[in-house]
């Protein structure tokens, strides 16, 4: 009788292995590009020293260099703990995290918003605020620009580029003055062809920290609706320029008096020390309410495809502290103390690098405002601190100066004049 012959479980597995599962699927895939930013923090962890100092993530942290939860947002957890959250109420809190959101920029007044005029969509900080638009963007003017300030948070241009919309940039930043590049900037929105999208920082423009003044952001106003540009606008770090809410508002409602329709990408991420829940919001401004409910459902359409529904447990705790007066006022109080020691620090800061008898000007991180300072420290310089001294700061000579404290800013000058006076 013919038996056929049994081919040992272990040799077939091994030969189908080899001639079935071989297939080379990722052989062709590379590593990505380092981001900039994280980089550093991967750097800055496995530095084994004890006087290593992280200054390239731009999160706050208190005089102790601690990362810092708000009161206002404990007390909006003890609320959420104390109460069950259905759909339904989650559903509502996000209609209120809109709704609040869009005054918080807008105005609580403006006809913007007692006229429904703005589609709003919670998002995933101002990352996914900017990524829903520019997917919108592409969707509805397939072959328009986004314009970028040069230099802006390095993350602009993957977002812009990943939803395929073409990218460039106009000049923001003068590097002989240490301040802002106006003449050119005036230039290039003028240069720039009719309905082309600009995005703009309202206030404490990272990396820079260099703002417009109230004139300047009139002229720039001007000057896009003389071209029919599009504003765009990330909000990422409102209160934390002037410790105002209000103030760090006005260049959006100097657009919105002077007829412009507007866009806005919000995050809470660092105005209430909420990095990890990544609660944001993006608003488009339109001719009227029908629009607004048209875009709405667009912009809707677009996020259920990329994630569906973004996380409810920040959303709630923002929703809260922005619908509370109580805690409202709280969280803006604790907001001017964060930026009140932040502007301690700048002036700390240069006042040791002076006392050292530095060779150069630092007067630009006092004119700066927000959580940045735009040192002007060239690569090598900032390569040199990094080795020597650990402390770690984006290659671009960006420094977080929440991360600045008083136990650590003598320090941190020592290593800013050395780095200068060896690598001029």
């Amino acid at each position: 009788m013919w038996r056929r012959s049994l081919v040992p479980a272990t040799k077939y597995f091994s030969t189908m292995k080899k001639e079935k599962m071989g297939f080379g699927w990722w052989n062709h895939v590379k590593p990505a590009p380092k981001d900039p930013i994280l980089s550093i923090t991967q750097d800055f962890l496995a530095d084994t020293s004890p006087h290593k100092i992280n200054l390239g993530v731009g999160a706050y942290r208190d005089e102790h260099g601690r990362p810092v939860v708000l009161q206002s947002v404990q007390a909006a957890e003890a609320y959420i703990a104390a109460n069950q959250f259905s759909e339904l109420l989650s559903s509502d809190a996000t209609s209120k995290l809109v709704e609040q959101s869009v005054k918080l920029v807008y105005g609580k007044n403006s006809d913007a918003v007692t006229e429904g005029k703005l589609a709003g969509i919670q998002a995933l900080s101002s990352t996914g605020a900017c990524r829903l638009f520019a997917e919108f963007q592409k969707r509805l003017y397939p072959d328009s620009v986004m314009y970028l300030p040069d230099p802006t948070w390095s993350n602009h241009h993957n977002i812009w580029n990943d939803a395929e919309v073409r990218v460039r940039t106009y000049r923001y930043y003068n590097s002989i003055s240490k301040g802002l590049d106006f003449p050119a900037l005036l230039e290039d929105i003028k240069n720039a062809p009719d309905q082309s999208f600009f995005l703009l920082h309202p206030c404490a423009h990272n990396p820079t920290g260099i703002d417009p003044t109230e004139e300047e952001w009139r002229q720039i106003s001007y000057h896009l609706k003389a071209k029919n540009h599009f504003p765009f606008f990330d909000v990422a770090y409102q209160g934390l320029a002037s410790g105002d809410l209000e103030n760090d508002a006005k260049a959006i409602k100097i657009f919105i008096e002077d007829g412009h329709l507007t866009g806005c990408a919000q995050s809470f991420a660092k105005i209430m020390g909420l990095v990890g829940h990544r609660v944001g919001c993006l608003s488009i401004l339109s001719c009227n309410k029908k629009q607004a409910t048209a875009i709405e459902s667009q912009l809707n359409q677009i996020a259920r495809a990329m994630y569906s529904k973004p996380p409810a447990h920040g959303m709630i705790l923002v929703s809260r502290i922005l619908s509370d007066p109580k805690l409202r006022l709280l969280w803006e109080s604790e907001m001017k103390v964060m930026t009140n020691r932040i502007m301690r620090m700048r002036a700390c800061l240069r006042r040791n690098l002076e006392k050292l008898g530095s060779h150069i000007n630092w007067e630009h991180i006092t004119n700066q405002v927000g959580m940045f300072c735009y040192s002007g420290l060239s690569i090598d310089q900032v390569v040199y601190i990094a080795k020597k001294f650990h402390v770690y700061i984006t290659h671009d000579g960006r420094i977080s100066m929440a991360g600045v404290t008083a136990e650590n800013v003598e320090y941190l000058a020592e290593a800013i004049h050395e780095a200068t006076r060896v690598n001029k």
